[in-house]
């Protein structure tokens, strides 16, 4: 074998490792969920130790608070374009890399005052817990997460909610 082949072999070799190093580092980092792994979502929100609001994707429950303080049930499930539409969203910002609780230290997380999120996030291996209070003020990349990921399920929530009401 030539010098010029022993170096096309080694520089081949090393193309072939950044190339799946890289690929297996992006995923590692990333983290991402699939959506086909997804079992359901729990997702409830208010004020104080009673969340009043709150929405299970796995029985379609849906129960909050109108205007005029009136509990409202309704009962409507995610399509699947739905759950597809929310880990593009998830997996692209990457919402769900933040800590499980997002309070600043010594908060009350049952404080009256303060608006509080809970999402229940169950695949087919793990499940994902994160408490988001909304008064949150010590990292600004954590608190624009976990603010991005509020307003995404949220929005699917809305939608599928929407659909339901033009039945």
């Amino acid at each position: 074998m030539t010098s010029k082949q022993k170096l096309y072999i080694k520089l081949a070799a090393v193309v072939f490792i950044v190339i799946v190093g890289g690929y297996y580092v992006s995923k590692l980092r990333s983290g991402g969920k699939r959506a086909a792994a997804f079992v359901s979502l729990n997702y409830q929100w208010g004020m104080g130790d009673t969340l009043q609001n709150s929405y299970d994707s796995k029985s379609g429950a849906f129960v909050f608070l109108d205007q005029s303080d009136r509990v409202i049930k309704e009962n409507f499930k995610l399509r699947t374009n739905n759950v597809i539409f929310l880990h593009s969203k998830i997996n692209q910002d990457d919402l769900l890399n933040i800590p499980d609780t997002i309070a600043n230290k010594g908060a009350n997380l049952k404080d009256p005052k303060v608006l509080r999120y809970e999402f229940k996030f169950v695949y087919d291996d793990t499940t994902k817990n994160i408490i988001y209070l909304t008064n949150y003020d010590q990292d600004p990349l954590i608190a624009t997460k976990a603010s991005a990921l509020q307003k995404v399920v949220q929005q699917v929530v809305s939608e599928a909610e929407e659909r339901f009401a033009r039945r």
